[in-house]
């Protein structure tokens, strides 16, 4: 399945003939989100992310590293198939807010059940 076509957000001002392509956006936890009230104009800008929701993607980024242990970044990043850049952001908190299937290809190979990453990385309810 692919993922959300994003197109009018590099084509400022729309596309050619002045019509934009159907765009779906999220608007989750750090999702991004429209700024124009529903118009395609191309502006798109990232949620702000609360100091919870921070302080979940340093606590996932923890428990990555730490079930990592002695393999290398580039090993476990090749395995799950991203980036080590990408493996080093999350496990770092850069990258609160990572794709879940991303996260889910990294606890695969790392052993991680996804009922140990939710019950470790839960916001608090308040």
């Amino acid at each position: 399945m692919a993922g959300p076509d994003l197109r009018c957000a590099v084509a400022a001002g729309g596309l050619a003939g002045g019509t934009d392509p159907p765009c779906r956006y999220f608007n989750g936890t750090g999702g991004i989100r429209r700024t124009d009230g529903g118009g395609h104009n191309g502006r798109m800008v990232r949620t702000p992310l609360t100091p919870e929701e921070r302080d979940r993607g340093e606590r996932l980024g923890r428990l990555l590293r730490a079930a990592r242990g002695d393999r290398s970044m580039v090993e476990v990043a090749a395995a799950a198939g991203v980036s080590a850049e990408t493996l080093r952001k999350i496990e770092t908190g850069r990258a609160p807010t990572p794709a879940f299937f991303t996260v889910a290809a990294v606890a695969a190979v790392l052993g991680l059940s996804m009922d140990d990453l939710a019950a470790h990385c839960t916001l608090a309810a308040v």
